[in-house]
């Protein structure tokens, strides 16, 4: 199966060797090798390929100007030392659906299109989703151009660097208005499909979710010679909190999480002044979230108190319940149950996705590959062989029923 000669052609890409993590970031070397390798994979197969001017790539079979196309596709960038599958999966399994449909013998009657999304993760400019965003205009060239890196480079002049124009980004409703629908195949971020025992399932919705950063302001001072008592020592509030936001996460069956920190003046022998955390909250409703992180601010400003410690909380971003088009995926059931004669499982997600962005502007539906671990954003993320075949078959199951009627 072609599936299996692409994917490893392309699970090289970008490894690290000591950790055997990937490192697909954003306008760098590993990203362009793996554009090389979707331009490679599209002309190959006699599509047309393009990439636009927010840099997603596209290859194309039929004329996108027909309209009403049907697009499938991911990403290919990853996060710090990912896993292999979160986005490639998707985009490979979409060139794998197209090799099936053409030995079925099947005629599209509707363009069918493949697509990169650009930028998916955010790992080097701390925003996901800079590509879809900018096609579907939910960020701005001015807000773009802001983006810098860890060491300083701006998002202009990484695509500069990378022979791109910085200056083209933007919004694309022309090219959003010539799809009609667009699915998203990606391994699960979680074990709902290994616990149902389903290979495949749709997607429902994408939780609502946000990130807030809390800012703990102590004062620095000597850790040999400080009394305890006298010390206002912002990383014990900071400590409380973080525990407070796994108690809090789980009497609302939501998730928070305290993944990132930074720490001034970040010395062994020296009492901090300031730690600086990240929370990532998510949960199943509005509702739910919003008890969590109110929870979370509460026990912090308590905790900060109690100390002597400043504490300023700010919101940093935020993504309301993304629900999928109802229509569309009522239709990939039916395809689906069809094909393969039972019903498939529907199911949440607490993870964002190039699909739920665009699900404001068109049609969008998700498919997802069962994940054995539940591991995701890590090296040790997985996915069967059969599951990975069964994921193709379905997606070009799905691809048959929505272009070729």
């Amino acid at each position: 199966m072609s599936f299996h000669r692409m994917w490893a052609q392309l699970l090289p890409v970008g490894r690290d060797a000591g950790t055997g993590g990937y490192r697909r970031y954003a306008w760098t070397g590993a990203d362009a090798d793996c554009r090389a390798w979707f331009e490679e994979q599209a002309r190959a197969r006699g599509l047309a390929h393009e990439t636009d001017r927010n840099g997603n790539q596209w290859a194309w079979l039929g004329d996108p100007a027909a309209g009403d196309a049907v697009v499938t596709g991911s990403h290919l960038d990853s996060v710090p030392d990912g896993g292999a599958f979160d986005g490639p999966l998707g985009v490979v399994s979409a060139f794998a659906a197209l090799d099936a449909l053409r030995d079925r013998g099947a005629r599209p009657t509707r363009p069918l299109g493949i697509v990169n999304f650009g930028d998916e993760e955010g790992a080097r400019f701390g925003l996901a989703c800079v590509g879809s965003r900018l096609t579907a205009g939910q960020l701005t060239r001015e807000q773009a151009h802001r983006l810098t890196d860890g060491e300083g480079i701006t998002l202009p002049e990484a695509m500069e660097a990378a022979g791109y124009d910085p200056d083209a980004i933007g919004p694309d409703p022309e090219r959003l208005a010539r799809i009609g629908a667009f699915v998203e195949l990606h391994v699960e971020q979680g074990r709902a499909l290994d616990l149902s025992g389903d290979p495949v399932g749709i997607a429902s919705a994408i939780w609502p979710h946000g990130r807030w950063r809390y800012d703990f302001r102590g004062e620095a001072n000597h850790a040999g010679t400080t009394r305890l008592a006298d010390r206002r020592d912002p990383m014990l509030p900071y400590a409380e909190t973080v525990l407070a936001a796994r108690r809090e996460a789980q009497l609302a069956g939501a998730v928070a999480t305290f993944g990132k920190i930074s720490v001034e003046p970040n010395g062994v022998n020296a009492i901090p002044s300031l730690v600086r955390g990240w929370l990532d909250s998510r949960a199943a409703d509005q509702a739910a979230l919003d008890t969590v992180t109110a929870a979370v601010e509460k026990a912090a400003r308590d905790h900060a108190a109690a100390h002597g410690v400043d504490l300023d909380v700010v919101r940093e971003s935020f993504t309301p319940e993304v629900g999928f088009d109802h229509a569309l995926r009522d239709e990939l059931g039916r395809i689906l149950a069809r094909d393969t004669g039972h019903r498939v499982p529907v199911l949440g997600t607490g993870a964002g996705h190039d699909a739920g962005i665009l699900s404001a502007s068109i049609p969008t539906a998700m498919l997802f590959v069962r994940n054995p671990t539940g591991v995701s954003h890590s090296p040790a993320e997985s996915a069967a062989e059969d599951d990975c075949v069964a994921g193709v078959i379905a997606l070009a199951d799905v691809l048959e029923g929505l272009a070729c009627r």
